[in-house]
């Protein structure tokens, strides 16, 4: 009886841990689609087919469940980014790789969720924002030291401030306000604000190499 005890006590554990983390993913489907806002739990709820009580027994509030749909998201694309980061291609090459990873990720994006999140959850968007600065600066530094070494990026910028000015900008295209989904589709930002950035740090070497990524984009689109 006692040996059995620890194996259904794993089974449960397993049980519960499967509920949570599919909660966690529908939860994330439905915000990044109609917004943290808009999304009740109710309607998690619904779309999971199960009782709201079920969703409470995991998260306490929906504060709590929006931090770890919002972690979650991030832990991935971090997990992706180091991989290409690990990868150690042309520095150039690593930030379309990037950007090709990251699109993909947020394809379905369509509420500016971050904006959203700023405004309705500012705790949990002030610790997203922290990590995010965090990982973002040291993945942009170690590119433009790599970039300079290897002749692909001029030797007189300024890498600190590069590196956080990189940061506001990739964040500030997201602003809705100030670029309309119908004018700038969000794909297009970030191509054109990837090009912007590189064109104002690249050596000549560096510009044949961005031309070769420029006209690929092209004729793929």
């Amino acid at each position: 009886m006692f040996l059995k005890f620890p194996a259904l006590f794993l089974l449960a554990f397993k049980s519960t841990r499967h509920m949570k983390e599919k909660i966690i993913q529908k939860a994330t489907e439905l915000f990044i689609n109609l917004g943290f806002k808009s999304v009740t739990m109710d309607d998690i709820a619904n779309e999971m087919g199960i009782s709201k009580k079920t969703i409470y027994a995991h998260f306490s509030h929906k504060t709590e469940l929006v931090r770890e749909t919002t972690m979650t998201v991030f832990n991935h694309i971090t997990h992706g980014i180091d991989c290409i980061c690990d990868l150690n291609n042309n520095p150039i090459e690593e930030l379309y790789e990037i950007k090709k990873f990251v699109m993909l990720q947020l394809k379905d994006e369509k509420s500016s969720p971050q904006f959203q999140l700023q405004k309705y959850y500012p705790e949990v968007h002030a610790t997203f924002r922290e990590k995010h600065f965090e990982k973002m600066y040291d993945c942009t530094m170690k590119n433009l030291q790599r970039g300079v070494e290897q002749g692909e990026y001029r030797d007189n910028i300024d890498i600190e401030f590069v590196s956080r000015i990189y940061f506001i900008g990739v964040n500030g295209i997201k602003d809705e306000s100030v670029f309309p989904l119908q004018e700038f589709p969000k794909w297009q930002l970030i191509e054109k604000y990837l090009e912007y950035h590189l064109r104002s740090i690249v050596t000549k070497q560096g510009l044949i190499t961005l031309n070769k990524f420029i006209k690929t984009t092209v004729a793929n689109a």
